[in-house]
């Protein structure tokens, strides 16, 4: 249950972020250091899930959990997926949960948005649940959920779609995201999903961190920027539902274990200036995962480890 409301019971959804960022973290130490307790460990989370979640609940915010969570445990299950404690039956059943619980209502926020207008929900909803999407098709071997969130960032009507999230170019290699009106939290949550998404396809052999002339990199650049105290140019921002005619100066400066990742792929991989982003890992510092950048659900947005999974020696 997330999202409160008269008549709605009271939200849970921390035991589920909590658990997701514990099982991820307890399958990278076992990848790490071969700790057969600590994958066994990470199992038994998986496993109690996959046998209690029927449902996920509450107010629109639930698609943010189906997106969020789903990619999360998509994620954890498969840095598990060759642990030999790990039974295959019970792979099957997390497998299972996944594919009933979380990925249709991920395939149904990106249809249908809740039944609002197209242009409603801020990019980072479109974003967790194609993330979501694309990580359950990776882990379940379905090729179709994995291409349908991958289209989507590509080509989707939404504002996750990464033409509408980094919507404003500008000379000099920047573009201006959506949420940049909004706060700085929700944008630094869209780039880190944006990371995501791109990071899982690259895995797959679709290289999206190039697409439409690197836009992701132009857009993580503009937010950098700004979060580490620079000017950046605004264009007065409206849709259906918001006029912003100012960029937001709410929660700059604001830490996520986001900037690793593309630092590694854009910078060290690729070799593309992106001073901004080089900068803001640093500042950041090694990354941390979930509960290092607070006990809500902001500080467990991202899994985190970036510095440790990515950065390349």
């Amino acid at each position: 249950m997330r999202g409160t409301a008269p008549n709605h019971p009271a939200e849970n959804y921390a035991t589920l972020f909590n658990d997701a960022a514990a099982a991820y973290a307890l399958a990278l130490d076992w990848r790490i250091t071969g700790d057969t307790q600590r994958a066994a460990r990470a199992a038994a989370i998986l496993n109690a899930w996959a046998g209690t979640l029927k449902v996920v609940t509450g107010t629109s915010d639930k698609y943010l959990a189906s997106g969020i969570y789903g990619y999360q445990l998509a994620i954890a299950a498969e840095t598990l997926r060759d642990f030999p404690g790990w039974q295959p039956r019970d792979r099957e059943e997390f497998a299972r949960m996944l594919l009933t619980v979380f990925a249709p209502m991920n395939d149904d926020f990106l249809a249908h948005h809740n039944g609002a207008a197209i242009d409603h929900y801020w990019a980072n909803w479109d974003l967790a649940n194609v993330a979501s999407l694309m990580a359950i098709g990776v882990f379940t071997n379905r090729r179709d959920l994995y291409e349908h969130g991958r289209d989507y960032y590509l080509h989707g009507p939404g504002n996750g779609a990464i033409q509408h999230a980094a919507w404003k170019t500008y000379p000099g290699g920047l573009a201006q995201w959506q949420e940049s009106g909004r706060d700085q939290g929700h944008s630094l949550l869209g780039i880190g999903l944006a990371g995501t998404i791109c990071e899982i396809a690259w895995q797959q052999g679709d290289d999206l961190f190039g697409a439409y002339d690197n836009r992701l990199l132009a857009a993580a650049r503009y937010v950098a920027r700004y979060n580490l105290g620079g000017d950046v140019p605004y264009t007065p921002y409206t849709n259906s539902d918001v006029a912003q005619p100012v960029i937001s100066n709410n929660g700059r400066g604001e830490v996520r274990p986001i900037w690793s990742l593309l630092v590694a792929h854009y910078v060290q991989l690729k070799h593309l200036a992106a001073p901004e982003l080089v900068q803001a890992a640093a500042q950041a510092g090694p990354d941390g995962g979930g509960g290092d950048y607070g006990p809500n659900s902001g500080g467990f947005d991202q899994l985190g480890y970036g510095t440790l999974t990515f950065t390349m020696p």
